[in-house]
């Protein structure tokens, strides 16, 4: 089994969608993120801009290898809003993406069927909106030596085309690079192999 090594997100934030039902208005936002840090930032800014809004329901999933998501209903009926919004982020097959639906309440209620065709339907058009890209899995390496091996370290780099990611080239050089997950056990033997030449996984 090949394993896999690429994954899809967002390009950037996707613009407002709405979607209205029986008076009541879900406006849906999505934006790439890759820590919980990010995602409670876009909804405070989204509380502030939609300071009228009753509901900020939202779902997100972060990263490739180990995933973790939540599903938030804020005062919806349990499971009416944030898992119909998760369920979109699979039906796309997203990680590293925060959606979120914010609804003006029209007066008129929706019951529990209605919610959830309301918040699924929001965050599928959310969705359809959005710029959906494939990423790389990258793995991050450390590369330690001596000055004088600079030569030899550089080769392999710029024959491998690996991403620099930072260096510090002083007598005791550290460069720390970037590759592919599929490539990154031929890469790291690469190294290994070189005299003088220390490589671990970041």
């Amino acid at each position: 089994m090949i394993e896999k090594d690429t994954y899809k997100t967002i390009a950037n934030a996707a613009a407002a969608i709405l979607f209205k039902e029986k008076n009541s208005k879900f406006f849906g936002f999505a934006f790439p993120v890759t820590t919980e840090e990010e995602i409670k930032i876009n909804l405070e800014i989204l509380r502030k801009q939609h300071h009228g809004a009753v509901h900020f329901c939202y779902a997100f999933q972060l990263g490739t290898e180990k995933v973790t998501f939540r599903a938030n209903d804020d005062g919806e009926p349990s499971n009416t809003a944030g898992m119909p919004i998760y369920g979109q982020i699979q039906s796309f097959g997203l990680t590293n993406i925060l959606v979120v639906i914010v609804r003006y309440f029209g007066g008129v209620k929706l019951g529990v069927g209605g919610l959830i065709v309301a918040y699924k339907t929001a965050a599928q058009m959310t969705l359809e909106h959005a710029e959906i890209i494939e990423k790389t899995i990258n793995i991050q390496f450390q590369i330690n030596f001596e000055y004088k091996n600079m030569n030899k370290v550089m080769r392999v780099i710029k024959e491998k085309n690996l991403d620099i990611i930072s260096q510090n080239l002083t007598e005791n050089c550290q460069i720390r690079i970037a590759t592919r997950k599929k490539n990154a056990e031929n890469i790291f033997n690469i190294f290994s192999t070189l005299f003088e030449i220390e490589i671990k996984k970041l």
